[in-house]
């Protein structure tokens, strides 16, 4: 989704950007608007691959710096995804302190890593780390990494079921070949399709919007987290619904939404009792970042009670909280507050769709009906995925993951192969849906709350409870297609 750019919005770009690099230099002084202008044109900006400027360099250890395939140095999450471009400020803001916008549009898509595998994990920030970066207002599409990662796998995953990542060999030397050098310039562009814009949200009450993606996600038209927050996820969620029903649905209705929610199952909210199992686990004290640390552990599970019902009732972990107050979830017999998601979707899938402009994959019947759709991190044009048609070859779930540092990247001074257990802290999360070309797929991750809002490196990234519904009603030899 790209973010509107108004006057108003490039003034506000202007005077937090510029705050920014004075406070940065001068220890928060304030400058004049000239001074501060001045002072900016001497620094750097973090540009997203929206063109929208990062207003924050985390400092949890979760970015990483590195260099894109043109050398520019970019900040990269955990999960591969290129978050920012380390741009000249003067490059980027014209004479009068306005984005220009020829050399805006540069940065609009950021160009991937063509040396690595569609999930690289970039090393830690070593001696060029530089937390000196000024930056600016954050673009709406993008929300900041919360302090606690989501890390969650279907509470039903029997951890000791433990396959190797599809499409690997046995032979280390074979696993995780590189995908070529990015997509094939010659492949014609496929348009995906159109739907009829939804009605924009109004104003609306964290219960009222909860609601709604209740709905949407017992309709099978995915909102991704419930977290009770409007968002591009709702919003396309509600566009594909409406072109598989042909109906028209007004999300500032809350009286047809509740009566819509009564005849699919019921009010959006219920009350869950912890049980014993919940509180058993199994569960980690923590995730590392190190492979090696990572290899050690029996499995890659949640780190807590909350984790494994946001996961199973498809919420936030931090809503979950938020609406459960002061609430100890370790206390088997304990009535929490949750969301009642109703029955998993169910069909047979024949072919699906990677809708790269929509960040959004859709699942179609054999008679070309829409059934499903969820929200996907998927790879540009401009990074390397899949163009056209492939295949699905075999489904796996609750994958175990294979390292070796040999064939795709290194982390950290991991130099030898390491194999990491299943779980929902595994590189794919818990489901991997192997595709015809090589290494790539459909899979889950361990931080739901950013599908949708990122780009990948190739492979196409789902919530674990989405890619658990869709590899149900998919089988081997569907056909899936990637469009622009």
């Amino acid at each position: 989704m790209q973010s509107g750019r108004s006057t108003a919005v490039n003034s506000i770009f202007k005077t937090s950007i510029s705050f920014l690099a004075a406070a940065s230099v001068l220890g928060f002084a304030a400058l004049p608007a000239k001074a501060q202008q001045q002072q900016l044109s001497r620094n750097t900006i973090l540009v997203s691959p929206e063109g929208d400027i990062l207003d924050y360099v985390p400092d949890d250890g979760s970015m990483r710096w590195g260099r894109d395939s043109r050398g520019r140095k970019v900040l990269i999450d955990a999960w591969g995804d290129i978050v920012a471009t380390a741009v000249p400020a003067d490059r980027y803001f014209g004479n009068d302190g306005d984005a220009a916008p020829s050399r805006r549009e540069r940065y609009r898509e950021a160009r991937g890593y063509s040396e690595t595998n569609p999930d690289y994990f970039p090393p830690a920030p070593g001696a060029e780390y530089d937390d000196n970066l000024t930056t600016s207002s954050v673009p709406e599409m993008r929300e900041a990494l919360p302090d606690d990662r989501d890390r969650r796998t279907p509470p039903d995953t029997d951890f000791g079921n433990t396959q190797p990542m599809p499409g690997l060999s046995d032979d280390p030397d074979e696993a995780l070949a590189l995908p070529a050098e990015g997509t094939d310039p010659n492949t014609e562009f496929v348009p995906g399709p159109k739907f009829a814009p939804a009605a924009a949200l109004g104003k609306m009450s964290s219960a009222e919007v909860t609601a709604l993606q209740v709905f949407l996600d017992r309709e099978g038209f995915s909102p991704g987290v419930i977290d009770g927050k409007k968002g591009s996820n709702v919003t396309k969620a509600i566009e594909a619904w409406q072109n598989a029903t042909g109906e028209t649905l007004d999300p500032n209705n809350a009286d047809d939404i509740l009566e819509r929610l009564r005849l699919s199952g019921g009010m959006a909210f219920t009350t869950y009792e912890i049980t014993a199992a919940d509180a058993a686990g199994p569960y980690v004290a923590s995730i590392p970042d190190d492979y090696a640390h990572k290899a050690a552990l029996p499995h890659l599970s949640f780190t807590s009670t909350e984790e494994m019902l946001g996961e199973k009732f498809h919420m936030d972990v931090a809503y979950l909280k938020e609406i459960n107050p002061g609430v100890d979830f370790t206390i088997p017999g304990t009535l929490v507050k949750v969301v009642d998601i109703g029955e998993k979707k169910t069909g047979k899938v024949a072919k699906i769709l990677a809708d790269k402009g929509r960040k959004q994959v859709l699942a179609y019947d054999a008679n070309g009906t829409l059934i499903a759709a969820y929200p996907a991190s998927i790879g540009s044009s401009d990074t390397p995925s899949p163009s056209g048609t492939v295949t699905v070859q075999r489904i796996a779930l609750n994958p175990g993951y294979t390292y070796n540092p040999k064939i795709n990247f290194k982390q950290g001074n991991n130099d030898k192969v390491l194999t990491l257990q299943p779980g929902p802290n595994g590189p794919v999360g818990t489901v991997w849906i192997a595709l015809s070309k090589p290494t790539y797929g459909i899979h889950g991750t361990p931080e739901p709350s950013k599908i949708g809002k990122t780009q990948s490196h190739g492979c196409i990234r789902l919530t674990n409870w989405d890619a658990t519904e869709l590899a149900k009603m998919t089988s081997a030899g569907v056909t899936v297609e990637f469009v622009d």
